[in-house]
């Protein structure tokens, strides 16, 4: 198994977790996107969108986070990555669905880039901002009556898969104050016992820069 990655991403930052969780080795493959290797010809033969993640299991290959992860679930289904309960699955995709279509998107790299390029980085910044807050007042209010010690009880589901790579760049990246949210904190701060999630973290990576470990 390949997966192609950038350390800094957050959707290649879930999958890599996925595949801690299920215990799986794959070769990691470097896509640096400061550098535009994500528009290399032979990238975008493996994911014609030209972005990460992108995972290659022998003749399959899927390049986007929440197809790879649910590949993955079905292929290798211990441990589980959706809950028994049916109402805890509906919001474990409705958390998920949040933090990849509401919130990351208007992070993107692509995006802050000509923002800050068309307009200045002051309106960048603003717009990061309000697209995290937003997202994550959503969150909070879904995740409060349900949490458990992770996201949707005290097992590791899909919601935390997307909650930790989206609370770790809104802090390291973007300065973003948690205070607001302490269901998302508190969850956050779970996910640092976990091997899985601290094997993926960014600082991690082999592509990482030194001054990140």
């Amino acid at each position: 198994m390949k997966l192609y990655s950038y350390w800094r991403s957050s959707c290649a930052h879930r999958v890599r977790i996925a595949l801690s969780l299920k215990g799986l080795e794959y070769e990691y493959i470097p896509v640096n996107l400061l550098k535009g290797e994500q528009s290399d010809p032979d990238f975008k033969k493996i994911n014609p969108m030209g972005t990460v993640p992108a995972l290659v299991d022998g003749d399959v290959v899927i390049s986007d986070s929440l197809a790879i992860i649910m590949y993955l679930d079905e292929k290798y289904p211990e441990p589980p990555l959706l809950p028994p309960d049916l109402h805890k699955r509906a919001v474990n995709f409705q958390a998920a669905s949040i933090v990849l279509s509401g919130i990351q998107p208007h992070q993107n790299l692509g995006v802050i880039k000509f923002i800050e390029e068309k307009i200045n980085s002051e309106e960048k910044t603003a717009w990061v901002t309000n697209a995290i807050t937003k997202g994550f007042t959503a969150l909070e209010k879904l995740l409060v009556s349900c949490a458990g010690k992770h996201a949707t009880g005290d097992e590791v589901y899909l919601a935390d898969l997307f909650l930790a790579p989206q609370i770790y760049g809104a802090i390291n990246r973007f300065q973003i104050n948690m205070e607001p949210y302490p269901t998302l904190a508190k969850c956050y701060e779970s996910y640092k016992d976990l091997p899985a999630f601290q094997n993926a973290a960014p600082e991690k990576q082999p592509d990482a820069p030194a001054s990140t470990s």
